[in-house]
């Protein structure tokens, strides 16, 4: 069994939450080739979605390994000491806790990992997001493994016909559940058309019986008890053979769809899909940025990256980005653009809240004065 990991945090924004410094890019990847040497990784890559660095990693320890985890706390480590040496911005903001604690489960950095036997061929997109959370992988998922006018092969593939179970997380009550589809699809879309709270965790053929499908689900939010920073979430995705294709997996992203993140974390925005060197943010925090790197995984070793969105084909979704931006940023302070009230509870919003409250009067009904009186 193959076990593929992807853990990532923000360790120091370069320059401000836009990037990260190529040192701090540098250290991570030194630490990827020392993991290898040592037999620790099998194969690894370092790469960046914004302000935050991302471990690309193939392993044989199983998901949510104390040494896996322990290795990526270490280089996380390590580059929030260069972030503070160069004075860089937020350094190791995604490190909740001083210490490690067994594995990375409520300590701040974002991690999606999926163990499975390798097949033949094995093609993987890894998708990195900056600017947003974790339920914005909610409609891409939808898309690809129960939108047949987005798959085809939901129809065509024998293989794919018979739908795939989706394992759904509450994020608040702390709570799954898990929807068969296409038999249970409008049931779940109730659910995972409020991305805030509830987030498609994992996919899994129903035919083949394999995960297809791993997100991040941090809330880093609800960790801390106050605003933190977003959390900028990981995707893995399996393609072919029983699972959408390549290009399948890609299309939900020819939409400039909207999330939540962008300036502050408290913002509607549209997500670009952007090549790697397009992916820092910048313009009001945004717009928030996901790239997809593709890999073909052979016996463990991971043959690539392919910058899978450096493609014209994207252009379109790239300006449709740009053309939401300049809408939403003209309504200002005011929904849609700002998140509602309730997702904006880590903010200013509970102190001012607090401070206003003797100034809330009850309305009462005024008796009219009949005219000419």
């Amino acid at each position: 069994m193959i076990t593929l990991s992807i853990i990532k945090a923000d360790t120091g924004g370069f320059v401000g939450h836009t990037a990260v410094h190529p040192r701090l890019m540098a250290e991570a990847r030194r630490e990827i080739e020392r993991a290898k040497s040592s037999g620790l990784l099998i194969d690894g890559h370092a790469d960046s979605c914004g302000d935050d660095i991302s471990l690309i990693m193939t392993h044989t320890y199983g998901q949510e390994a104390g040494l896996i985890h322990s290795f990526a706390w270490d280089t996380f480590q390590a580059t929030t000491h260069l972030a503070k040496e160069l004075g860089l911005y937020g350094a190791g903001q995604d490190l909740l806790s001083d210490a490690f604690s067994g594995n990375l489960r409520g300590m701040g950095p974002g991690y999606a990992e999926l163990e499975f036997e390798e097949r033949p061929s094995e093609p993987v997109l890894c998708f990195l997001a900056d600017k947003t959370e974790p339920g914005a992988w909610n409609l891409p998922l939808y898309k690809m493994f129960a939108d047949p006018s987005n798959t085809a092969g939901l129809v065509i593939d024998e293989k794919m016909h018979a739908g795939f179970a989706f394992e759904v997380y509450d994020l608040y009550e702390e709570r799954r559940i898990v929807f068969d589809c296409p038999a249970d699809l409008y049931d779940m879309l109730m659910y995972i058309g409020a991305p805030a709270r509830y987030v498609i965790h994992g996919v899994r053929s129903k035919t083949l019986g394999m995960t297809a499908a791993a997100t991040s689900t941090q809330r880093l939010s609800l960790i801390a008890g106050k605003y933190v920073g977003k959390d900028d979430p990981v995707m893995i995705v399996r393609c072919q053979s029983g699972l959408p294709a390549v290009g399948e997996a890609l299309e939900p992203f020819a939409f400039a769809y909207s999330v939540a993140g962008c300036m502050r974390g408290s913002h509607h925005a549209p997500l670009m899909p952007v090549a790697t060197g397009q992916a820092h943010p910048s313009r009001f925090d945004g717009p928030p940025r996901v790239v997809a790197l593709g890999f073909q995984i052979k016996d463990g070793r991971l043959i690539g990256p392919r910058d899978m969105f450096d493609d014209p084909a994207f252009d379109g979704a790239r300006r449709q980005a740009v053309e939401v931006m300049d809408y939403l940023r003209r309504h200002g302070p005011f929904e849609p653009h700002r998140l509602p009230l309730e997702d904006l509870e880590y903010t200013t919003m509970t102190s001012i809240t607090k401070r206003l409250a003797h100034r809330w009067t009850p309305i009462t009904t005024e008796v009219a004065t009949p005219v000419g009186s």
